[in-house]
């Protein structure tokens, strides 16, 4: 629809003409500022009909950003994140991050759009040449952005267009919780975890490589055997996780030779257990030279002597390595007699 579809006795009284020319074309000055066109008023100037058609189409894109944001956080609590779905023609794809991707950028779109069209519909579209002013805020010139800012809101229609207004704030209020839900993922805070394994009282000493438990017999002096806790399977959904802090090392020296008075006590028959977990960066101890005692992390070449309390004699580690509390049960089987006294691997700003 065109103002030459609008009645006559709606159309202003007087067109405006060509307004800001500066100079007239002349053989001095060939490139004239011709100045700013004629203003052609819209349906919307004109028709109110037209006017509230524009404010629901408004609204109704702010008010479909809302229910996108609402949909995200939906999506995010409750869509699971190893789920997946086929989408023509992408393919299979996880769900959870289709769900994120699309609900937020239709928040997103649809605060744009209907930002967009209220400005290009309902609010003023005159042009308005000025003239360029120095940078400082005389006192002029701020009277006057305080008249253009009363005048701006005014064409705006933002306080009678009551409908525009609630849905765009609305909108702009619902839409940032896309981000603070996000936040959910710092937390929730480890709590105590990091200072606990499944080590336990009674929880049997079970061999890395044939899934048996062990006798004080099956470890020989000089061998180096790794343990997990009785009842940690490989095939469990939570095994790296429980293994990169429980994951033992068991050694045999001769009793004569443990020259930590604590450490020969949590032994049993010189049998030593210690944590597998370097306590420089983490990575897993493997190599034991029999004739030192010494183990070595194969990462930075952390070194630690296990017959004397498992401490640091070279490299970056920052403390020995935790001890295991170990005996025999009534069966003959080796078992822990408690947890490790000290959270296992690096440190951490809160272990004090």
């Amino acid at each position: 629809m065109s103002s030459q579809d609008i009645p006559e006795e709606n159309l202003p009284a007087e067109q405006e003409t060509a307004h800001g020319a500066v100079s007239v074309a002349d053989e001095k000055n060939p490139f004239a500022d011709p100045g700013l066109p004629p203003h052609e008023p819209r349906v919307q100037d004109i028709d109110e009909q037209a006017a509230k058609r524009s404010e629901r189409a408004i609204a109704f894109l702010f008010t479909l950003s809302m229910l996108a944001t609402v949909g995200f956080i939906a999506s995010y609590v409750g869509v699971p994140h190893d789920k997946s779905i086929f989408v023509f023609p992408i393919g299979h794809i996880n769900a959870l991050n289709f769900a994120l991707g699309l609900t937020l950028g239709v928040a997103l779109f649809c605060i744009g759009a209907g930002a967009v069209h209220w400005a290009r519909t309902l609010m003023s579209d005159h042009e308005i040449a000025d003239d360029r002013h120095p940078i400082e805020a005389e006192p002029e010139v701020r009277a006057k952005v305080h008249a253009d800012f009363k005048q701006g809101a005014k064409e705006s229609a933002i306080g009678r267009r009551k409908l525009v207004r609630n849905t765009m704030f609305g909108a702009l209020a619902l839409f940032p919780l896309s981000g603070v839900i996000l936040l959910r993922d710092l937390g929730p805070l480890p709590g105590t975890k990091l200072r606990h394994t499944l080590w336990k009282r009674g929880k049997l000493l079970v061999n890395m490589n044939t899934n048996e438990p062990l006798r004080p017999s099956d470890v020989v002096v000089g061998s180096l055997t790794f343990v997990k806790p009785e009842g940690l399977e490989e095939h469990d959904h939570d095994f790296q996780t429980e293994i990169a802090k429980a994951a033992v090392m068991i050694v045999r020296i001769q009793p004569d030779n443990i020259k930590d008075k604590r450490e020969l006590e949590w032994s049993h028959e010189g049998i030593v257990a210690y944590s597998k977990i370097c306590t420089h960066v983490g990575c897993p101890i493997s190599l034991y030279e029999q004739q030192t005692h010494h183990v070595l992390c194969p990462c930075h070449q952390s070194t630690f002597d296990l017959s004397d309390g498992a401490r640091v004699i070279f490299g970056p580690a920052g403390h020995a390595l935790p001890q295991l509390r170990i005996g025999v049960n009534d069966e003959g089987y080796l078992e822990a007699l408690g947890d490790f006294d000290e959270p296992v691997g690096p440190a951490f700003w809160e272990r004090g």
